[in-house]
């Protein structure tokens, strides 16, 4: 009897707590992750490990940014934008034409820009030197994001340069 009267109370007390009015509690705000340059420490790895996550993101002639695609410049702005908050121009001669640090082919290092002139006079084309002889670029329409081989004849034969980005 004992226990069938505090199995009654205890019921009795939880449809009591549960019976009231609701109260309905604002939601939560987004988690904003700040990037590392939020926190004023941005390595090259940071650079690299983000393009190379874009990897297999479709080309698109204009596109800068994931959901539209990428075509060469637009990788470039989006990477060192959103890793390190630096606001390169917009276009690939543009971007050969700012104070960037020369670099000499035998001392690339991850996280630098290399040019190459695929047509014309001037420079056409950039990527970001990954390491042991490879960058990441988005080459042409119908591609997506790649890496590819600074030797292959194609691009040794075109490559026009290299700059590093002050970081």
């Amino acid at each position: 009897m004992r226990l069938t009267r505090i199995a009654v109370l205890t019921a009795v007390a939880l449809m009591t707590a549960c019976g009231g009015p609701r109260v309905r509690h604002a939601p939560a705000p987004a988690v904003r992750y700040a990037t590392p340059a939020q926190h004023g420490i941005v390595s090259p790895n940071d650079i690299l490990f983000r393009a190379i996550g874009l990897v297999g993101t479709p080309y698109h002639w204009g596109g800068n940014t994931p959901q539209s695609g990428f075509d060469c410049s637009g990788l470039i702005v989006y990477v060192f934008n959103e890793v390190a908050g630096v606001a390169l121009p917009r276009i690939v001669q543009d971007i050969y034409a700012v104070d960037l640090i020369e670099v000499r082919h035998d001392r690339l290092r991850g996280g630098d820009l290399v040019f190459f002139k695929t047509f014309g006079s001037g420079v056409s084309h950039i990527g970001i030197y990954v390491g042991q002889d490879r960058f990441v670029h988005a080459p042409n329409e119908g591609g997506t994001v790649r890496l590819d081989l600074l030797s292959n004849p194609y691009w040794d034969q075109h490559y026009a340069g290299a700059k590093r980005v002050r970081l």
